[in-house]
Parts: C-alpha cells; sequence; structure tokens
C-alpha cells in the first residue's frame, strides 16, 4: 500500500474500500458504533474497543485488504482502537481515518445559505475556511499522534455534472485550505488520500496541485475514466478505485468483471494504483458481488 501511495511498483496491486458496510454478512456481527459506549464505565469501554479491534482484523484479514479506514468511533475511540491492531497486528495494515476539513456540498438547503455567504459575506467564510482547517490539522496531529498512518479526506465538492463551485471559486475557498491540510500531514510524515465523487475532471488541476498521495474514488458514473487520470496524471499521484459501484447492484456479472477488469488493466501499469470501488462495499449489496470484484483482483493482481 505504501509502495503503491509513492507511485512504485509493489509486488502485487493493494486493495482497500473507503468502507466496508458489510460485516455482518461477512462475519455475522457488526462493528461498533460510539452510541455503544455511552455511559459504560472506561473499562467496559476498553474491553469493548479491544473486541472491536479484533472484529475489524478478522474482517480485513478475509477480504485481504492492505488498509484499514477506522470509522463510528469519536477520535479518542479511533485513537484507541489504532493502538490496539498495531498490538494485535503490527504493521500488518495501514490504518486511516477521516481527516478533512474543507466546504463540501451542503444537504438540503444549506447549498443555498452557502451559495449566498459566500457571494455576500466572503471574509467570513474565509475565517470559517481556515477555522475548519485549523481544527482538521490538529484532529489529524492527535491521530498520527496515536498510530494513525494517513487520512482519507472525505469532503464530496462534486455532482455528477461537475463540481457545486465553479473552479474558480474552488481556487478561493477549497484549494488554499485542502493544500495546507494535506501539507500538515505530509510534515508528519502521514499520507494523504483525496476522496470526492462525481466529475472531478474541471478541477482535477487543482487537486493535484494541493500535492495528496492519491485520489478516490475516479467516479465512472459521473464519467470519470482512469485510463484518462492516468495518463494525465499518473506521473503526480497514486489513483484509487473506478470499479463501478452501481453495477456491482444492478449490473450482471459480467457489467462487474468487465469494470473490474478495465481498471487493473489500465490503472495497474507503472504502479502507483490501488484497487477499490468507486464509493464502498454499501448496505444493502450482495456479499457476492463484492467477493466477484474481489476474485479479479486475485486473478490479475500481481506484477
Amino acid at each position: 500500500m505504501i509502495t503503491a501511495l509513492n507511485r512504485g511498483v509493489p509486488d502485487r496491486v493493494p486493495t482497500f474500500e473507503l468502507e466496508f458496510q458489510l460485516s455482518e454478512e461477512l462475519v455475522g456481527r457488526p462493528l461498533l458504533q460510539e452510541s455503544e459506549l455511552k455511559g459504560l464505565p472506561e473499562a467496559e469501554v476498553q474491553r469493548k474497543l479491544k473486541e472491536n479491534a479484533a472484529l475489524l482484523i478478522e474482517v480485513y484479514e478475509k477480504l485481504e485488504h492492505d488498509a484499514i479506514c477506522l470509522h463510528y468511533l469519536s477520535m479518542e475511540h479511533i485513537g484507541r482502537t489504532a493502538e490496539y491492531i498495531r498490538e494485535l497486528s503490527g504493521d500488518r495494515y495501514l490504518l486511516l481515518a477521516h481527516g478533512d476539513g474543507t466546504l463540501a456540498i451542503p444537504d438540503g438547503n444549506g447549498l443555498y445559505e452557502l451559495s449566498y455567504a459566500l457571494f455576500e459575506t466572503p471574509d467570513e467564510m474565509h475565517e470559517k475556511c481556515r477555522r475548519m482547517a485549523d481544527e482538521a490539522i490538529a484532529h489529524n496531529d492527535y491521530l498520527l499522534d496515536h498510530g494513525l498512518d494517513g487520512f482519507i479526506l472525505c469532503s464530496d465538492y462534486c455532482f455528477n455534472q461537475g463540481p457545486f463551485m465553479s473552479p474558480t471559486m474552488f481556487s478561493e475557498f477549497v484549494t488554499p485550505y485542502l493544500r495546507d491540510i494535506i501539507a500538515a500531514i505530509r510534515a508528519r510524515g502521514g499520507y494523504a488520500i483525496k476522496h470526492t465523487d462525481g466529475n472531478i475532471m474541471p478541477i482535477i488541476d487543482q487537486l493535484a496541485s494541493c500535492h495528496p498521495h492519491a485520489l478516490h474514488s475516479l467516479d465512472p458514473m459521473a464519467g470519470v475514466d482512469i485510463r484518462l487520470v492516468k495518463e494525465q496524471y499518473g506521473d503526480q499521484l497514486a489513483l484509487c478505485g473506478n470499479v463501478h459501484c452501481a453495477a456491482m447492484q444492478t449490473g450482471t456479472e459480467q457489467d462487474v468483471i468487465d469494470s473490474a477488469e478495465y481498471c487493473l488493466k489500465y490503472g495497474k501499469p507503472g504502479g502507483g494504483y490501488i484497487y477499490c470501488t468507486s464509493n464502498t462495499p454499501f448496505r444493502g449489496l450482495p456479499l457476492e458481488r463484492y467477493q466477484l470484484v474481489l476474485d479479479v483482483w486475485k486473478k490479475y493482481r500481481d506484477y
């Protein structure tokens, strides 16, 4: 995973997922949620965190993943979980968590409010963006101190048609703060994977200029083609993803195989590629469909 993130050629193509929501289908147990720890004595909290760390290792060993992205817990409990995973598995996995602090597509009426604010009170918006970035940097420093290796920067910027603000506005209100967050991660020796769904092509130059180690998820449902991205940006950063999530849910088995083989055909050459879906193996997806995605990977993963 580290070799690929550094655009090198590993022994085989690594794989991971931003999130794996099918642990119950795979091993019969759900992953721990922060709400389950509320009101418990500290000793019981630590016991549950240790059990969850062991469960995470069980899940990701079965999947043969190379990284674990930690979810569903507070910052402090993610840090403790990372420490427990290290005790149990050493450096077997690259440990990741969410770590973004940039403006993302708002929900519902928030889009109108944000649009007005960007035009009417830009100075206040810059203050907000600076505060969000600084909070993300502090959050990430804490987790790096507790054994994490890096972060998935999960602010979504794009619809299928393109980014939620113009490239010019993006360059003012997002890019400088994203660059600072990534620079702070790199300064600590951590890894930064920038995630956004949608059509990133109008802003991909800006994303690359922030120097993340990798881009995720290269969304084929928005027309992002891993072949073209690899040709144009493969010498600047690693690439993660592009296996078509909608095909996993509604397509035929051959559709899934074709998408997976396409990703490996064009992502794999020359290294710097991490195989994964274009979003996540989501709740409700038949486990067999994700296992099919892994079967294709096992067939073609070796260099």
